[in-house]
C-alpha cells in the first residue's frame, strides 16, 4: 500500500471554517477602532479647517458668509470649500470620512461675520466631547448629548 500525503476534504473544510470564524471575530472587534479612527480624523479636519478660515479672515477681515442653516448636507460643504479654495490658497479641504446624511461637517457664521462655528457629528463618545460645552451655538447643538464636536475661534 502506498503512503498518501496530503489533507482530506474534511480536514480542509474544518481549517477553512476555523479561519472564517477567527476572521469574522477580528473584523467585529475592529469596528469600534475604525469608528474611533474616523472620529479622530474628524476632529483633526476641523482644526485644519479652522486654519484655512483664519487665512481667509486675515485676507478679508471677516469670515466667509455662510449663514445659519445654509450648510445642511455634504453637497453644501463641497460648494463651501470650493468657494474657499481661491480665497485661501489651500489646495484641498477635508471631507467627512463617511459623508452621509448623518455624518458631515458644518460651518455657520454669525450675522456680523466676526465669529463662526465648525462642527462634526461623531460616531462614538469621545474624550474631546467632554471638553466641549453642552450648548447651542449659531443654531448648532454641541456636546456629548448630541455627539457633536464643535470648535470656534
Amino acid at each position: 500500500m502506498k503512503n498518501k500525503k496530503g489533507f482530506t476534504l474534511i480536514e480542509m473544510l474544518i481549517v477553512i471554517t476555523i479561519i472564517a470564524v477567527l476572521a469574522s471575530l477580528i473584523l467585529v472587534g475592529m469596528g469600534g477602532a475604525q469608528a474611533r479612527s474616523r472620529d479622530s480624523r474628524r476632529i483633526a479636519d476641523l482644526h485644519n479647517m479652522m486654519n484655512a478660515l483664519e487665512l481667509y479672515n486675515s485676507k478679508h477681515g471677516l469670515y466667509p458668509d455662510y449663514k445659519q442653516g445654509k450648510i445642511a448636507s455634504a453637497d453644501d460643504w463641497d460648494n463651501f470649500t470650493k468657494d474657499l479654495k481661491p480665497e485661501t490658497g489651500v489646495s484641498s479641504f477635508p471631507r467627512d470620512p463617511l459623508s452621509t446624511t448623518k455624518y458631515f461637517y458644518r460651518y455657520v457664521a454669525s450675522d456680523e461675520l466676526t465669529d463662526y462655528i465648525l462642527a462634526a457629528v461623531l460616531e462614538q463618545e469621545n474624550p474631546a466631547l467632554r471638553e466641549t460645552e453642552e450648548e447651542t451655538v449659531l443654531g448648532i447643538s454641541c456636546g456629548i448629548s448630541h455627539m457633536t464636536y464643535c470648535i470656534r475661534p
